[in-house]
């Protein structure tokens, strides 16, 4: 542990954090995906994999998406992943994202298979390529965390 976090993991702050008043940017945690953001402060990646199937999917359900099982348990991933699209923000008005723009919201495929929506850290506009390898890092929320990517294999 590095400074108390995990190897790897990132906290990602700036001018803007928001001192009160509403988040727009914690999850809402219930008791199905509390696994999920447990690992997440733990610096670690879940996906689900389906045992009927075999297929790993992502976001949390309790069903697979696939084939409809629900036969699903929570894995580790490996938090490597591939840049598939992104989109640079320029303006965004919910706190706390005003004081983090410009940030890349992305679509990266990870190696397990799921296609995932987040955030890609630590990379300018002009370094981003489509299939680029990238690596999960952890953005503290709150009391927890949220995977982000950066640059790396």
């Amino acid at each position: 542990m590095v400074g108390g976090q995990r190897p790897g993991a990132v906290r990602v702050t700036g001018p803007g954090e928001p001192t009160g008043g509403p988040r727009h940017d914690l999850p809402a945690v219930d008791a199905f995906t509390r696994p999920y953001w447990d690992a997440a402060a733990r610096g670690t990646l879940l996906i689900r994999r389906c045992a009927a199937c075999g297929r790993a999917h992502h976001f949390p359900r309790e069903f697979c998406p696939f084939c409809w099982s629900e036969d699903v348990t929570w894995e580790r991933a490996s938090g490597r992943a591939t840049l598939y699209t992104w989109s640079v923000v320029h303006r965004n008005d919910l706190p706390p994202f005003t004081g983090r723009t410009p940030y890349v919201a992305a679509v990266v495929d990870l190696a397990e298979g799921p296609r995932m929506m987040t955030e890609v850290v630590e990379c300018e506009e002009a370094g981003l390529r489509v299939g680029m390898a990238l690596r999960a890092c952890f953005r503290r929320a709150g009391e927890g965390a949220v995977p982000v990517f950066r640059p790396g294999s």
